[in-house]
């Protein structure tokens, strides 16, 4: 299942590239301003707790990683996770690459590697209503269905459960 995805890290000459991915409708409806998100994006390059990642697809690059120990960036709704969970945000950059299959495969590759890296949880909070990312996650492995309160308004939290023995 993980052949042709792969992950490398995300690098100051990504970021052309980024700044266009941000600029795409959907990575814009979900993700915000562009030019605000690629400052942060740009600010975290230098952050020594934030991990970086570009996926790519038989080394076509297509989407965002960012990794995170939740502790780190405290938030209300992420603060039930055990100390050693690590939280994700992810978006698909190029629009062909959506409503494929990419999302639910590249995240559970990413996921499972995150584990056996030593992660005991990986989390990840799409918005309430993003339908889309909420099933891609539920195919990777991640479950929870409970709306919460955050501060960008409604988020779900899930986890990641792939069962031991999957294929990965």
């Amino acid at each position: 299942m993980s052949i042709g995805y792969s992950f490398r890290a995300f690098t100051r000459s990504d970021l052309p590239m980024i700044l266009q991915w941000l600029q795409t409708p959907e990575v814009r409806r979900w993700w915000g301003d562009p030019e605000t998100e690629y400052a942060l994006l740009l600010e975290d390059l230098d952050e020594p707790g934030m991990r970086q990642w570009i996926v790519e697809w038989n080394g076509h690059p297509f989407a965002y990683i960012q990794v995170y120990e939740p502790g780190r960036w405290p938030q209300s709704h992420l603060m039930n996770l055990p100390t050693d969970s690590l939280a994700i945000d992810t978006f698909i950059g190029e629009p062909e690459m959506l409503g494929i299959g990419n999302g639910g495969r590249y995240l559970r590759v990413f996921a499972q590697m995150l584990i056996d890296e030593g992660a005991s949880t990986v989390a990840i909070d799409p918005a309430a209503d993003n339908h889309r990312a909420r099933r891609a996650y539920a195919r990777a492995g991640f479950a929870g269905d409970e709306v919460v309160d955050s501060n960008s308004g409604p988020v779900v939290v899930m986890q990641f459960r792939l069962v031991s023995g999957s294929d990965h």
